[in-house]
């Protein structure tokens, strides 16, 4: 056993560490130095810590890979719902795309079948149109013609809707919040079509209306003038009793229901023309002037109050006679003090004289329209010089000619 020597620095004997080993006879020792004791128990602190560190990895080790877990479960989450809200986003968009094209493709269909109403329409009241405009001098000059051909409006140019539930059809989809898109644009031109072609609509149903009020407004005035001069009108009329429930109409009945009781007033304006170009109202020596009226007079042969049965123009010999009316003549030739005559009968018991004259155009028999020439003024029979003797008789009555002239002469304006 080794000893060492007292330290002198510390005043204290280091013992060293012997560690002995006995088998038998066999004994062994070792001496443990103090820096070998050192690393062997750092060592051995080393392998406890590495141990319980592993332990604590080990009973942690689940709770760690939990949180991982979760955490990528929370990323795939959120990029699922990333991916869901795109996919809504992209739906919406298609949907909206989807929405749009339908909506545009029953507003071209809705376009459509306006057109093609529209074009049924001018079918329908151009026959119309073309008797309206053969009549248009019988007709007010500020009586409109509806528009045969529809012309669009800009697009800027305000129109009011004919109806309400058309605006509130067109005005569906709400004022865009963002920039104009391409179906914004669309969707204002569709207005915009949509308002001219009402436009042109209130305008035809105006002007039909129009027309319609000045054809019956012409025909009664026709038809008073010739009332007025004692004239027959015979019109049959649908003024009888009438009744049934009240059914709602379309706008389409509202048109036809129009376009019929236009026709019915220019039937009924026609027709009275056509009776009034028949009737004795007309002048039969048209600019001449009237020397000698109707009624009771001086006689210019024998100066003394006679009755005058019709009137007498101032017309030099040879002046043209014309008829006052259609008829069939009755009498052409010398009668008595009327000298060359010709009696026109006009039906309805009216007959017209036309005597005095020089020389007579027609022969008993022929059957004359209104402004045929019947003769040539002259002074033949009872007479002091060249004039026209011009008589109306009503079954053989004479009545004065006058009332029939002013009837054709407020009537004429209107044929």
């Amino acid at each position: 056993m080794t000893e060492y020597r007292q330290a002198s620095a510390f005043g204290k004997r280091r013992e060293p560490h012997t560690v002995i080993i006995a088998r038998g006879d066999d004994i062994r020792h070792f001496t443990i130095r103090p820096w070998l004791a050192a690393f062997v128990g750092s060592v051995l602190a080393a392998m406890a810590i590495g141990y319980l560190l592993a332990t604590s990895y080990l009973v942690l080790r689940d709770d760690l890979l939990g949180a991982t877990a979760a955490r990528q479960a929370r990323m795939q989450q959120a990029y699922e719902d990333r991916i869901s809200m795109l996919r809504a986003q992209v739906d919406r968009i298609t949907s909206r795309q989807i929405l749009d094209q339908q909506l545009v493709e029953s507003k071209v269909s809705e376009l459509l079948a306006r057109q093609s109403q529209l074009t049924q329409r001018h079918g329908r009241i151009g026959p119309i149109l073309d008797r309206v405009k053969g009549e248009a001098g019988g007709l007010p000059e500020s009586a409109p013609l509806p528009a045969s051909k529809p012309e669009l409006r800009a697009a800027n140019q305000p129109v009011i809707y004919a109806d309400s539930s058309a605006a509130s059809f067109w005005s569906k989809r709400p004022a865009p919040s963002g920039p104009e898109t391409a179906a914004d644009r669309a969707d204002r031109l569709f207005v915009a079509i949509n308002q001219s072609l009402r436009a042109i609509e209130s305008e035809q149903m105006d002007g039909i209306g129009t027309l319609t009020e000045n054809a019956f407004k012409t025909a009664d005035e026709i038809a008073s003038a010739l009332e007025a001069a004692g004239l027959p009108v015979d019109i049959d009329t649908d003024d009888e009793a009438v009744g049934g429930p009240l059914l709602p109409i379309d706008a389409g009945m509202i048109f036809e229901a129009r376009v019929r009781e236009l026709d019915e007033a220019l039937e009924k304006l026609e027709t009275l023309k056509a009776i009034a170009k028949e009737m004795p109202i007309h002048n039969p020596a048209p600019g001449k002037p009237v020397t000698s009226s109707f009624g009771v007079r001086r006689d210019p042969i024998i100066k003394r109050p006679a009755m005058h049965a019709g009137i007498d123009f101032r017309a030099p010999t040879g002046t043209e006679i014309k008829s006052a009316g259609a008829g069939k003549v009755i009498k052409a030739g010398w009668n008595g003090g009327y000298g060359r005559m010709v009696e026109i009968d006009h039906g309805n018991g009216l007959t017209t004289r036309y005597a005095h004259m020089s020389r007579i155009r027609v022969s008993q028999g022929d059957t004359v329209d209104t402004g045929d020439v019947v003769g040539e003024a002259g002074s033949t029979g009872r007479s002091t010089g060249p004039h026209l003797h011009y008589e109306v008789r009503r079954n053989g009555t004479a009545i004065d000619p006058l009332r029939f002239l002013k009837a054709g002469k407020a009537i004429g304006k209107l044929l």
